[in-house]
């Protein structure tokens, strides 16, 4: 992966953590989600293009509007 860059690290436990970052595959930029086990990758994870990333953002918010405050945004079909 090219120009790759850490975007976040959200720990699980004292030895797991969610590592996302963005970057370019194959001359497409993408996000990658994956999870570390004692700061080795796994087989975990998840890779999608930007135009799929708008999609999953949708997603999750929709999922996380459940649990969180409802507004308009989080009640679009997606």
């Amino acid at each position: 992966m090219n120009k790759e860059k850490i975007i976040a690290r959200i720990p699980r436990s004292a030895t797991q953590e969610l590592v996302v970052r963005t970057g370019e595959y194959w001359n497409i930029e993408i996000v990658d989600m994956r999870w570390y086990n004692n700061g080795s990758v796994s087989r975990k994870g998840l890779r999608v293009n930007m135009e799929e990333a708008k999609t999953l953002v949708k997603a999750l918010e929709k999922i996380v509007g459940k649990y969180g405050s409802e507004s308009e945004e989080t009640e679009r079909e997606v």
